[in-house]
């Protein structure tokens, strides 16, 4: 009998070929996403805003799904992950951060980000210093940390499995979805491009829309400026996915959120800023800057508008509404005479940004008494009433009715 006409080798040679479930091509796609979404659930739920930044509690099941799901996926070890990312957060932007693309350039975070991240998790000092609180258990300790290349290989055996030779292109997806996504795109993209909500202290952007595929994780500068918050969107038109997991296992008992980001509640115009209002200044200072930022930005349109006919440069006004809103030290060296210009020929924009600095000053000066602090307060409200600005006004009054 010819080999050729064995039904068992015609049989095995069509399971290799189609798999177990032998699907269509349009059908591996979808499972293909299907399976990478679920790992980059995992990441933002379980080992970014879980287990690095205690914004939320799971339950052991779901916790160890996730960690099991990881392992399988990415060999990824909690401890390693939450330490790094940890670290970042403590040096953000500065030597010693483990990832940045102002340490190490956008090109070498974006293609070389996983060698990054495997060069920092054989660094033991980071480990010791950043790594408490991770799992420790009987399995963590003996097959999930010690094994963890166990975990990808095993999951190319289910793949070829299930989906035939095509389980081969499956898992390559598979694995290299976090290395793309998280140390690409969140790590390198995330701060170096995309727009700001808030002034937070370091270079991170929201690069939205793209917060299906990646989790949430897209919403990156409002994460930096609320780090334990468990829910990341803070805009109408923003969307967080983990979140709308999280709200999920919480309805079902299965996960506790513990923060969510502050909102600045309003009342009763205060005869004079008091420490109340301070109090109320210091704790909401990002939110409270973004609402300054958009009467800046008012200002300017409007000193534009009547001006009509003089000149101003274009790129004078083009890095006005850059970077009139930023920090000093944000702005960069080579377009400071540009907005010196504008500043120069605007100077409803020119008293707004100068009133910034010294309401930014109040939270900055840690050596001066709480009561100095509010009488500072009190007699920059005053100025901001009495400049003939009206936005400034406008903005003074809005925060004598600030609460914490």
């Amino acid at each position: 009998m010819n080999v050729s006409d064995s039904p068992v080798l015609n049989h095995a040679l069509d399971w290799l070929a189609h798999g177990a479930l032998d699907l269509a091509w349009w059908q591996l796609i979808l499972v293909t996403l299907a399976l990478t979404h679920v790992t980059i659930a995992s990441v933002t739920i379980f080992l970014h805003r879980h287990q690095a930044h205690r914004a939320l509690d799971l339950h052991p099941a779901v916790s160890h799904f996730f960690r099991f799901w990881l392992w399988l996926t990415t060999g990824q070890v909690t401890r390693e992950w939450a330490s790094i990312h940890r670290k970042h957060h403590a040096k953000c932007e500065q030597p010693g951060d483990p990832h940045s693309p102002h340490v190490f350039g956008i090109r070498t975070v974006f293609w070389k980000g996983a060698e990054l991240y495997r060069a920092e998790s054989r660094n033991p000092e980071t480990m010791a210093r950043y790594g408490h609180g991770t799992p420790d258990d009987w399995i963590e300790r003996t097959i999930y940390t010690p094994h963890s290349a166990l975990g990808v290989s095993l999951m190319l055996v289910i793949d070829v499995a299930l989906f035939g030779v095509a389980g081969l292109t499956v898992w390559a997806v598979q694995m290299a979805w976090i290395p793309v996504t998280a140390a690409g795109v969140i790590n390198g993209i995330g701060h170096w491009w995309g727009y700001r909500n808030f002034e937070a202290q370091d270079a991170s952007t929201n690069i939205s829309p793209w917060g299906i595929l990646i989790g949430g994780e897209e919403l990156h500068n409002n994460h930096h400026t609320y780090p334990t918050s468990a829910k990341l969107s803070v805009k109408p038109f923003e969307f967080d996915i983990g979140w709308a997991y999280i709200r999920a296992l919480s309805a079902l008992g299965l996960a506790t959120v513990k923060k969510t980001p502050p909102r600045l509640a309003f009342g009763d115009v205060r005869p004079v800023a008091d420490e109340a209002t301070l109090e109320a200044l210091i704790a909401h200072r990002y939110e409270v800057m973004a609402g300054y930022a958009r009467q800046m930005r008012a200002v300017l349109q409007d000193e534009v508008e009547a001006m009509r006919v003089r000149a101003l440069d274009a790129t004078a006004l083009q890095a006005a509404r850059r970077w009139m809103h930023r920090d000093p030290d944000k702005v960069p060296a080579a377009v400071r005479a540009q907005l010196a210009q504008a500043r120069a020929a605007l100077p409803g924009v020119d008293k707004m940004v100068a009133m910034r600095e010294e309401l930014r000053q109040l939270w900055l000066n840690t050596s001066v008494s709480r009561e100095q602090l509010t009488v500072d307060l009190q007699a920059w409200c005053r100025r901001a009433e009495d400049s003939g600005v009206a936005a400034l006004r406008e903005f003074s009054l809005r925060l004598r009715t600030a609460r914490a």
